[in-house]
C-alpha cells in the first residue's frame, strides 16, 4: 500500500517479522494475540525500512535493523501486553496488561528491551569504532565496484549482472 505496489523483498520480510515478533511470547500467547502481534509486526518492519534508510541513512539491503532489532524489541515488549498464561492453561494467572496481568510484566518487558538495546549498541559502537579506526569498516572503492561477492568470497553470487568477472 504503502510504495504502490507489490514488493517481494517487503513481503518477506514482513513474514520474518512476524516470525521473530512472536518468539518471545510463543508459549503463552493466544491465537489472537499472536495474529495481532505479527500483524503489527508486519507494518513496523515496512515504517522501520523506511526510517532507517531514508531517515538514518544507513545502507540495510536486507533489512536486517528492521527485521531484527525493531520486531525483537516489539515482541520483547508484547510479552507484558499479550502473555495469557490462565487462557491457555499454563498458570493461574495471566502477566500480559491485555488479560488482566496490570503493568508489571509490561515494565519488566520494556526495561529488559531498553537494556538489551543499551548493550548491543554501546558494544555495537565500541567494536565499529574500533574497526574504523584500523581501517577495517569499509571495502575500498575497487572491491565495491567488485562485489564483496567475488572479492571475500570468490564468487559470483549474480551471473550476468556483475560489470566484472572474477578473473
Amino acid at each position: 500500500i504503502m510504495f504502490g505496489k507489490p514488493d517481494l523483498s517487503m513481503c518477506l520480510n514482513g513474514i520474518l517479522a512476524g516470525l521473530v515478533a512472536i518468539t518471545a511470547g510463543c508459549a503463552t500467547t493466544t491465537l489472537f494475540g499472536a495474529l495481532i502481534i505479527g500483524a503489527i509486526a508486519g507494518i513496523l518492519v515496512v515504517l522501520a525500512v523506511v526510517f532507517v534508510e531514508r531517515v538514518l541513512h544507513v545502507d540495510d539491503p536486507a533489512g536486517a535493523i528492521s527485521v531484527h532489532c525493531v520486531n525483537g524489541v516489539w515482541g520483547t515488549i508484547a510479552c507484558g501486553l499479550f502473555n495469557a498464561e490462565a487462557c491457555i492453561g499454563t498458570a493461574k494467572a495471566s502477566t500480559g496488561l491485555f488479560y488482566g496481568g496490570g503493568c508489571n510484566q509490561l515494565i519488566s518487558q520494556l526495561i529488559g528491551a531498553g537494556t538489551a538495546c543499551l548493550w548491543a549498541f554501546g558494544l555495537g559502537m565500541v567494536l565499529f569504532m574500533t574497526l574504523k579506526k584500523v581501517g577495517m569498516l569499509r571495502a575500498s572503492a575497487d572491491e565495491e565496484l567488485k562485489g564483496l561477492d567475488i572479492t571475500e568470497h570468490g564468487n559470483d553470487a549474480y551471473g550476468g549482472f556483475q560489470i566484472f568477472s572474477n578473473q
